[in-house]
């Protein structure tokens, strides 16, 4: 995927005496035959191999059952959480980006053209509520109640 010098013909060749108990190859016949780039072995002081983490967790999962079982697993936990926060997100945007026709709707449709500023302000307050109970689970005033310190960044429709 990231080096395009990649000899494929030298792997696939490395591949098929992989399987056989004679095999032995160090990192550096590995290197050199197939023109590996990610991985590399230093003797002497502060010597050992190293590899791109693409690698090193390909190694691991195959070297340890355990590692790769935790791997999946992990990457499982991580995606489902990043679900959860575009869930949040996507409910947020819909709010905003419809609470001018919400408004608006409410200003044609409910309100009557005698009722004093003070009536109208109550009648937006409790569509919002319905529009925020429906996306949210909860009014604007639960959940500033909830995040004191989180002003202005609830996505929740105000009164």
């Amino acid at each position: 995927m990231y080096n395009a010098d990649f000899n494929t013909a030298a792997y696939e060749e490395i591949m098929l005496e992989v399987g056989l108990n004679r095999f032995i190859m160090s990192v550096k016949q590995w290197v050199s035959r197939t023109n590996s780039k990610g991985i590399v072995a230093k003797a002497g002081r502060y010597g050992g191999t190293y590899a791109y983490k693409d690698i090193a967790f390909e190694f691991a999962s195959w070297v340890s059952p355990q590692f790769k079982l935790y791997l999946i697993k992990e990457f499982e936990r991580l995606k489902k959480e990043e679900q959860a926060l575009l869930g949040w997100s996507a409910k947020r945007e819909l709010a905003k980006i419809n609470y001018r026709i919400h408004t608006d709707a409410i200003k044609v449709n409910l309100i009557p053209p005698e009722l004093t500023p003070q009536q109208t302000s109550i009648i937006y307050a409790s569509e919002a509520d319905v529009l925020n109970m429906a996306l949210f689970g909860m009014t604007a005033k639960q959940w500033r109640d909830k995040n004191p310190d989180k002003k202005g960044i609830s996505g929740i429709m105000r009164a």
